[in-house]
């Protein structure tokens, strides 16, 4: 709420200066103003010509250009304001050292590369070649259909720790579910167990206290606020730690859609039934997420030396289980790797591709792939949640309904409330599970988890919820994708901001 105040108060600002500065030319400076606005025309098409030099997204890019070219103070105040520049953030700076500290205890198995390359997997080839994160045929993954199945086993391996306990969530939210944990990691921590707990501050704000960190450590936990909002830290204030990691003495690894707040678990939800999922995986990928936590834990406080005594030996008990690779998502990556895995995946799909997402508000290159395998026969379908839980994102999600309904892609409502999953499957052979929401934040502002599954057998148990999900939903015809011309103008106003909200 704050972060969205703060965006709000940049925007009021940006507007009286731009309307402030445009009455004061015509008050004072009437005989200048041609003089003037050629001035700082010429500048806003210079900002535009950079904007366009460096953009490899360029639908992603379009609003702040056309934000500048009509209104060149107010679109240049929020471009510096909102937009990408990590150069000069310490937070930013560190985590990027880490990255590329850490990357040469992420090595690669030259095996199963050659296997991979051998097999032509291209998907899993580009995350090999564009991330640091290794894949892995040494697993045992169990996925977990709704939060409150996730629950009991997450709190049993919890139970089970005996060195340490690495939790990274973007929600953490007092109640039933996060009692039930916080009573095991202050018994953990108590028995000298390593119990460290990162969370997001705009995630958590009107949750938790401002000196949260200091009440747990009173009994011993190490708690790292992420990313602490502050009116000073200017445009670092838009990235956010979306990322939901579990991480117990290497043997045992959660992730998947599900906060530490009681709606995940369909305690007190306010949105009909909260379908979500988890993951659990025991192996040899458990490492990427270790090291994922790890980066982004001594970015900030520099407290690990030497971060192989977290990694744990699997002697290969589960090889040949199919691949694995968690993978990372971060602002200060070059390649949209987040995107960039779901269009490999609708472009690789050839018998079907589904998708269950909270947000669908994408670019044209997302657009147009999920057309593309539509039309060349590939059965597309997207479950969005039926009960939304912002009014003006679900107007931004429903704009894409038409455009995609129209070229053959089905569009299903989660009729019993609210979808927060995030998964892509295709053709009983490969899956995405994890925090990555199809919107702008998460494929572009966010840092964010993944994990990509690939002839995986749990992939069938996937396939079993998009069946059950689809029987709990309502497919759109053309008269439920339509909107009357006010609605479709507002549509396409908030299109246009898309990235700001």
């Amino acid at each position: 709420m704050l972060n969205a105040v703060k965006r709000a108060l940049i925007v009021a600002v940006g507007v009286i200066l731009q309307f402030g500065f445009a009455i004061v030319i015509r008050l004072f400076f009437y005989k200048y103003l041609g003089i003037i606005t050629l001035f700082y025309s010429i500048v806003s098409i210079l900002i535009v010509l950079g904007i366009l030099k460096e953009s490899t997204r360029l639908s992603n890019d379009l609003p702040w250009v056309i934000l500048i070219l009509i209104f060149p103070i107010f679109g240049t105040i929020l471009l510096i304001t909102l937009g990408k520049n990590y150069s000069k953030n310490k937070l930013l700076k560190n985590i990027f050292k880490y990255e590329k500290e850490y990357s040469k205890y992420l090595v690669q198995n030259e095996e199963i590369k050659q296997e991979i390359k051998d097999k032509k997997l291209d998907n899993i080839k580009y995350l090999i070649n564009r991330t640091n994160y290794f894949v892995s045929n040494n697993n045992e993954i169990t996925y977990y259909n709704f939060g409150e199945k996730f629950y009991p086993e997450l709190l049993k391996q919890l139970k089970n720790a005996e060195k340490f306990i690495f939790m990274e969530y973007f929600i953490i939210n007092e109640g039933v579910m996060w009692n039930g944990i916080l009573d095991i990691l202050k018994e953990k921590a108590s028995k000298g167990v390593d119990v460290r707990i990162m969370y997001d501050d705009m995630g958590s704000i009107a949750m938790l206290s401002t000196n949260y960190s200091k009440e747990l450590a009173k009994y011993g936990i190490k708690c790292i606020t992420f990313n602490k909002l502050s009116p000073f830290r200017g445009i670092f204030m838009n990235n956010r730690d979306h990322r939901k990691i579990t991480v117990i003495d290497g043997k045992v690894a959660f992730s998947g859609g599900v906060n530490l707040s009681d709606e995940y678990i369909n305690v007190n939800s306010k949105l009909g039934i909260w379908k979500d999922n988890g993951i659990k995986i025991v192996g040899d990928a458990i490492w990427n997420l270790t090291v994922m936590f790890l980066t982004l834990w001594n970015a900030n406080i520099n407290e690990d030396k030497d971060i192989t005594k977290f990694k744990y030996d699997f002697n290969n008990s589960n090889k040949n289980s199919g691949y694995v690779i968690p993978y990372g998502v971060a602002p200060l990556h070059k390649d949209l790797i987040g995107e960039d895995v779901y269009i490999n995946m609708i472009n690789s799909a050839k018998n079907y591709l589904y998708i269950m997402t909270p947000y669908l508000i994408i670019d044209t290159d997302m657009v147009n792939s999920l057309c593309r395998a539509a039309k060349r026969g590939v059965d597309v379908r997207i479950i969005v949640p039926g009960i939304p839980d912002k009014k003006i994102v679900y107007t931004q999600t429903t704009s894409f309904f038409k455009v995609l309904h129209d070229n053959g892609v089905k569009i299903y409502k989660y009729t019993k409330g609210f979808v927060h999953s995030k998964v892509f499957l295709s053709d009983d052979i490969r899956a995405v599970v994890g925090t990555i929401n199809m919107d702008y934040r998460s494929l572009y502002l966010h840092f964010e988890n993944g994990i990509y599954m690939e002839n995986v057998s749990e992939i069938s148990k996937i396939y079993e919820d998009f069946e059950a999900t689809f029987k709990d939903s309502q497919k759109l015809n053309d008269t439920d994708v339509k909107a009357g011309f006010i609605k479709s103008l507002w549509q396409a106003v908030l299109r246009l901001l898309a990235p700001l909200f």
